[in-house]
């Protein structure tokens, strides 16, 4: 495995804590953005262990999770979601006017789940986990 691989691999750990204490925190959009993190960077891992190539530059969850089907089993249904978290839970009129008042403790939930489920998933693929990243 190239190192680059664990690096995105590691960070991708670091965002989804970030996204539990988020959402302990009561900073629902920031867990969701967070959680929007967590799954991309462990998708660019994959793309690069699993598809041995260089990811696209892209913040799309489901582009780069169809160039992985086949290869990572993931429910995508709500990936479109996540993914939107992107920019929605950043910025002002993005979306919702404010997404620091806007978004929902049970949406963040279902985000943050969702992350840990694409986190979860790729790191079995790959032979990784976060709790024995080096930190």
């Amino acid at each position: 495995m190239r190192p680059e691989v664990e690096d995105w691999f590691y960070e991708a750990c670091v965002d989804l804590e970030e996204a539990f204490e988020a959402l302990r925190g009561g900073r629902y959009n920031w867990a969701c953005f967070a959680a929007q993190q967590a799954a991309e960077k462990a998708l660019k891992a994959a793309y690069m262990e699993v598809g041995r190539r260089r990811f696209p530059k892209t913040h799309d969850l489901l582009e780069l999770y169809s160039e992985l089907s086949g290869e990572i089993n993931i429910d995508a249904g709500k990936l479109g979601l996540l993914s939107s978290f992107y920019e929605v839970a950043r910025y002002p009129n993005a979306g919702m006017r404010r997404p620091s008042k806007s978004i929902s403790r049970e949406v963040a939930e279902e985000m943050v789940r969702l992350a840990g489920r694409v986190v979860e998933e790729v790191g079995g693929r790959i032979g990784l986990r976060c709790d024995s990243q080096k930190r």
